[in-house]
C-alpha cells in the first residue's frame, strides 16, 4: 500500500486557487497561506493533512498527490469539496 504525506488548501473557487497558487509560487510560506485562506480545518496546522494512503482521500485529490514529485506544489485540484492547491511534502 502506497502512503504519502501532504498538506492543501481549500477554497470554494477556482479563481481563488489560482490567485494562491501564483502567491506561493511567488514566495508566500505555503502553511502561512493556508492559516490565513483555506476553509478546511487543517487550514490551522498550515494544511497538514499527514500521512495516507491510497483509498483514504477522494479519487481527483488522491490522484493528484501521489502523480506529484515529493516538494512540489500542484496547480488547482477540483473535488466536491472545492478546489485545493496541494503541496507533497513525503
Amino acid at each position: 500500500m502506497s502512503q504519502v504525506r501532504a498538506s492543501h488548501i481549500l477554497v470554494p473557487t477556482l479563481a481563488e486557487a489560482v490567485d494562491l497558487k501564483e502567491k506561493i509560487s511567488a514566495g508566500e510560506d505555503f502553511a502561512a497561506v493556508a492559516r490565513s485562506f483555506s476553509k478546511c480545518p487543517s487550514g490551522q496546522n498550515g494544511g497538514d493533512l499527514g500521512q495516507f494512503s491510497t483509498g483514504m482521500m477522494v479519487k481527483p485529490f488522491e490522484d493528484a498527490t501521489f502523480s506529484l514529485p515529493i516538494g512540489h506544489i500542484s496547480g488547482p485540484v477540483q473535488t466536491q469539496f472545492g478546489y485545493h492547491i496541494i503541496h507533497r511534502t513525503g
